[in-house]
């Protein structure tokens, strides 16, 4: 733990809705130098096979996280005193081509993640989630891979497009660059081009927990069924807001009936308080689609508890 973390602008002192909208109102990378736990993020939407405007996530998720608190009561921990956080702002990737701005944010990741920094990136579509698994991999090898999403993401082109919003984790197995042993999708549902994609999934590795079976066991045997699989690997946790109910994220591109409220994912989130987590994303909310920024709301918390997790672990490495 550092001496003395730069912390959030005070809002008792400046009101939230004044200043510059960095998340959860903290100092940029720049200004502190070096931070143990920065978030950063990917406006990116060239990936998508429906409704764009991902790219204006990142803005969108920051807006809304004005209203988050320094002291997280479920974790007991108060996550920017313990580690310095901060928000190095956006990866200016190529809108216009996917290979390239695969590799932007690639190196971008790599580079933020030097000297321990863990990385919280904000879509952004699906695809960017590729770039983020292959810096996770450089820096720890093959990784446990946590996906939450509506979809399996495993597909393996559309229009034959090898690079989309849903093919990441089917590129992800083909380069070796997550761990077959520990993978698994959480909150999926809904209608499949064919069973086809459910053999090809569980060929590469992934177990399956549905919406249905996060609704039926509960949160609690749930966690403990995905803590069972992870162990003590490193681990990548990817949550795209379509894993929750259009009713809790509206604000998406491709919206599921069936989905998981947003007290659910909170609080599977917060189970894994203790596990070698590396990094992680939130991706795919569309402000055009967000109905009284309730999207943009449950994604700030989701990130903010995933700095709050990634915190505990640095105070417990530091003590």
């Amino acid at each position: 733990m550092m001496a003395s973390s730069v912390g959030p602008i005070d809002s008792s002192r400046i009101p939230r809705y004044a200043g510059p909208a960095g998340f959860a109102r903290l100092p940029r990378l720049d200004q502190v130098g070096h931070a143990d736990i920065v978030v950063a993020g990917v406006p990116f939407d060239s990936g998508v096979s429906y409704r764009s405007g991902a790219r204006f996530g990142p803005t969108h998720i920051r807006e809304a996280s004005r209203l988050l608190r320094p002291y997280h009561p479920a974790l007991d921990v108060s996550p920017f005193e313990v580690a310095q956080v901060a928000d190095a702002g956006d990866v200016a990737v190529n809108p216009f081509d996917i290979r390239e701005a695969i590799e932007t944010i690639q190196a971008a990741a790599y580079d933020l993640t030097s000297d321990g920094t863990r990385l919280v990136t904000l879509g952004g579509d699906h695809t960017i989630s590729l770039p983020l698994l292959r810096a996770a991999a450089e820096r720890h090898g093959p990784v446990a891979l946590l996906h939450f999403d509506a979809h399996l993401d495993t597909w393996d082109t559309y229009f034959g497009a090898e690079y989309t919003h849903g093919t990441p984790f089917r590129r992800a197995f083909e380069e070796g660059i997550i761990d077959t042993e520990a993978l698994s999708h959480v909150g999926t549902r809904g209608p499949l081009y064919g069973k086809k994609d459910l053999e090809d999934d569980r060929r590469f590795g992934f177990g399956i927990i549905t919406s249905a079976d996060v609704y039926r066991q509960g949160a609690d045997e749930v966690v403990a069924r995905l803590r069972d699989r992870i162990g003590d690997r490193p681990l990548y946790i990817s949550i795209d807001v379509d894993v929750m109910d259009p009713a809790h994220a509206p604000g998406t591109g491709t919206p599921e009936a069936g989905g998981m409220t947003s007290r659910e994912l909170l609080e599977i989130l917060r189970g894994f308080a203790g596990l070698n987590l590396i990094g992680a994303d939130v991706v795919e909310v569309a402000p055009a689609y967000d109905h009284a920024d309730i999207t943009g709301v449950a994604a700030s918390h989701l990130a903010y508890d995933l700095v709050s997790l990634l915190a505990l672990n640095h105070k417990s490495a530091a003590s």
